[in-house]
């Protein structure tokens, strides 16, 4: 074939059949492959509809990040000529030629395929960077239905508490993970790995939650407490904690984290985030009576039993409400909970 794209390429056998993975340069992306149009019906396409929202977040981390930025292969197929050549002595290493006038294309990473596009228009250097491509011989369009469910059934999504421990990159997760790291309750009774703690967990909190009731916290108040210097908001948590001898009941191993979610609402993720939006605004209105202002903790009565106070504020019909109008509830009765020697107008007429 005279009239061709070569790529370096090794090949291997799934199923019985021949596939094929290239190195493609990212310049080549937009005229090499592309994907069914949008507007032919779902029958004759072997694809979802591409969603343009997606592109942006792609497109900006790809051009904020150029010298860290991962990207999984695509997955594509090539009706029309190609040919695999081995390099002498092996018989899956060579070069895969495809003709110019083939069709290829994208069957599972379109979105990336797109965000790739825009982020060279505005970082053209990294165009002869490459990324790994998955290519099938066609076998029609049955054929590429079906591959596309197999390849997007079994995929699973990173539980947020591992994506955001992993993540090096955001300044707020970094805050969090040393917040965890810096307080024992929190290191040993927190769960890095599911967002989502099962009935039974020997953990008492989602990273998850924890990362959101600190970024509450910090926002809401207004602090600039980084990672390397969590200052006010370490002091924060070491306050809430001590005033919530159920949780270091629970680390010392004298109750069960499991107990607690079953009977008590300050054992979910609700209750982290509330109290971090009621010591929000202790902070703010009593910047120097913030500590004090904690014991209010104490004096909630958090078990679920007591439908008169949660029913309708952080349960509804009895099982816990994750919702924001639900945090903002638990939060304003926080704060009317402040005892008479704490009290202040800002805080009791709340």
């Amino acid at each position: 074939m005279e009239n061709n794209y070569q790529f370096a390429a090794i090949r291997g056998i799934q199923a019985g059949r021949a596939f094929y993975v290239a190195m493609v340069p990212l310049k080549m992306l937009e005229r090499l492959f592309r994907f069914d149009e949008d507007d032919l019906p779902a029958a004759l396409r072997a694809q979802r509809d591409l969603n343009k929202a997606r592109i942006p977040a792609i497109a900006r981390y790809v051009a904020d990040n150029p010298a860290e930025y991962v990207l999984s292969s695509l997955s594509a197929t090539i009706d029309g000529a190609f040919k695999f050549e081995a390099v002498s002595g092996q018989r899956s290493i060579g070069t895969l030629s495809i003709d110019m006038a083939a069709t290829i294309l994208v069957n599972d990473g379109q979105h990336r395929r797109a965000g790739i596009i825009e982020a060279l228009r505005e970082r053209p250097t990294l165009g002869d960077e490459t990324i790994a491509v998955t290519l099938f011989p066609d076998e029609g369009l049955i054929r590429s239905q079906q591959m596309f469910v197999d390849l997007n059934q079994h995929g699973v999504k990173p539980a947020r508490s591992l994506r955001l421990f992993y993540d090096g990159r955001d300044e707020g997760a970094r805050l969090s993970r040393a917040v965890a790291e810096a307080i024992p309750l929190f290191r040993d009774m927190t769960d890095f790995t599911r967002s989502n703690l099962t009935a039974g967990s020997r953990k008492l909190f989602a990273f998850s939650n924890l990362h959101t009731a600190v970024t509450t916290l910090v926002d809401d108040a207004r602090l600039e407490s980084t990672a390397e210097d969590p200052g006010i908001v370490l002091e924060f948590w070491h306050a809430v904690i001590a005033n919530m001898p159920d949780w270091t009941a629970a680390g010392r191993r004298e109750v069960a984290p499991s107990e607690l979610r079953r009977e008590t609402v300050h054992a979910h993720g609700i209750a982290l985030e509330a109290i971090a939006v009621a010591g929000a605004r202790m902070i703010n209105e009593r910047p120097g009576g913030w500590r004090e202002a904690l014991a209010v903790l104490r004096r909630v009565d958090w078990s679920r039993s007591n439908a008169a106070l949660w029913e309708g504020r952080a349960l509804v019909n009895g099982r816990i409400n994750r919702s924001r109008a639900s945090v903002l509830l638990t939060a304003e009765l926080i704060s009317r909970s402040a005892p008479p020697e704490i009290d202040d107008a800002t805080i009791a007429t709340r």
